[in-house]
């Protein structure tokens, strides 16, 4: 059995590497050691994560899928969760969160068969529900995000979301070198739309 801790922020300035000593003492006192660490920056309604699906792909039967919240996991919307957790089940590992309890004891082998399919039908249960609640919190604070940007609108106090000169300045100079898109956005991450609203305001083709 492998212990594989998964890391998650939604945004690149946020540090998702933050938790990783709530992880690694979480392990240490039930005499364990997190055999990998696999850290990303994106968001959790998102299913394409390309770390969460490297960690799956190195998994082995019984591995354990470690992670400090469940929805560090899962903010996905009721079909994602559902093709995330087939994934999961094809692979047999094991999810545990330091957020539900009902999943701690699966960090430790030996139990019987009976308690092994108690441990993981109890365990399935908790992971829905508390994978439900994140997906309504990030719907709601979606909503209330819109709701805001309306009401400063109408006030005329919204100003929108800062622009990044330099990363934008950056990306005008590439497109003006020559650079391709494609290669442009998976230098910077952005987005088409922001890379087509760049090469007009540069007069790039």
């Amino acid at each position: 059995m492998f212990i594989r801790a998964y890391l998650r922020a939604s945004t690149a300035d946020q540090d998702a590497s933050r938790a990783a000593v709530d992880l690694d003492g979480f392990a240490s006192d039930r005499g364990l050691t997190i055999a990998a660490r696999y850290t990303e920056n994106e968001s959790g309604a998102k299913l394409e994560r390309p770390e969460l699906f490297r960690l799956l792909a190195d998994c082995l039967p019984g591995d354990v899928l470690l992670v400090e919240q469940v929805d560090r996991l899962s903010r996905l919307n009721g079909a994602d969760w559902e093709r995330l957790k087939a994934q999961i089940a094809a692979k047999r590992v094991r999810v545990v969160a330091l957020d539900l309890p009902t999943s701690h004891q699966l960090m430790q082998p030996g139990a019987d068969e009976f308690t092994a399919r108690m441990l993981d039908a109890i365990n399935g249960m908790m992971l829905d529900m508390l994978a439900a609640i994140a997906r309504k919190d990030y719907v709601d604070r979606r909503r209330r995000q819109a709701q805001g940007i309306v009401k400063a609108k109408a006030e005329g106090v919204y100003r929108g979301r800062p622009e990044d000169v330099k990363r934008n300045s950056a990306i005008v100079a590439m497109l003006r070198g020559g650079q391709s898109w494609n290669s442009i956005i998976a230098a910077t991450g952005c987005s088409r739309s922001t890379l087509a609203r760049l090469a007009k305001r540069g007069a790039v083709t």
